[in-house]
């Protein structure tokens, strides 16, 4: 399955390779020449298949788990001062997305969306630190039964020219839908609260809607920072 976003990016290089095939094949009489048009056609077709490919998960809706709202690495585990919402410390666990990894962002929880603003801005390069309040960027806050208020941050990187974002002031959403889309290379950042157990470690690697990012801590337990 390919992401709806990609839909016409793909149809347009599909046309495209096969007229570089078809004229390749018909008008260029050197053979090395064709061979790398050819090749090169192909490799392109196949690099945007991969990259809009939206694999189907189903997420189990649990209440007491933050799910990781993207494919890639785990790069920032640490206690942060949040100031475009909350104005208070927050743990931030940021996972970067390299072109190779699927770019759908998903709900990391179930819950009513508060609040959802866009930000312009720059693009550094996605594990930059400045990325996440210098980039061009969309902050969306769910409102969860368990975690009260969470963040997640979808940042734009060198590459990326366009961040798609489907969360809606008052929407209900589900854990492991689909929220979004971050064309070629990007970076999820998310706030959550300091009283919730961080189940990563940086460098992990971590799927989208399938890895726990964070628990509700027992009443007995004492949250650790990484």
């Amino acid at each position: 399955m390919f992401h709806k976003e990609g839909q016409r990016i793909i149809i347009i290089t599909f046309v495209l390779v096969v007229l570089a095939l078809l004229l390749s094949h018909y008008f260029v009489t050197t053979d090395w020449i064709r061979y790398v048009i050819q090749g090169g056609g192909l490799l392109i077709l196949v690099l945007i298949l991969q990259f809009f490919r939206n694999p189907k998960r189903v997420a189990p809706k649990n209440f007491d788990e933050i799910l990781a709202p993207a494919d890639g690495k785990v790069v920032v585990i640490e206690e942060v001062l949040e100031t475009e919402y909350f104005n208070d410390k927050r743990m931030q666990v940021s996972i970067f997305m390299s072109p190779l990894n699927v770019h759908v962002t998903r709900y990391a929880a179930s819950g009513e969306i508060k609040y959802s603003k866009y930000h312009p801005g720059k693009y550094l390069v996605a594990w930059h630190p400045k990325s996440s309040t210098e980039n061009e960027r969309n902050s969306v806050v769910i409102r969860t039964p368990k975690f009260g208020d969470i963040l997640y941050r979808q940042i734009a990187g060198a590459m990326a020219r366009r961040i798609v974002n489907y969360a809606e002031v008052g929407d209900s959403v589900q854990q492991g839908d689909d929220a979004g889309f971050i064309k070629f290379g990007s970076r999820v950042d998310l706030f959550l609260p300091l009283n919730c157990g961080i189940a990563v470690e940086l460098n992990q690697t971590v799927k989208g809607a399938k890895t726990c990012i964070a628990a509700v801590l027992d009443k007995n337990e004492e949250r650790e920072i990484t």
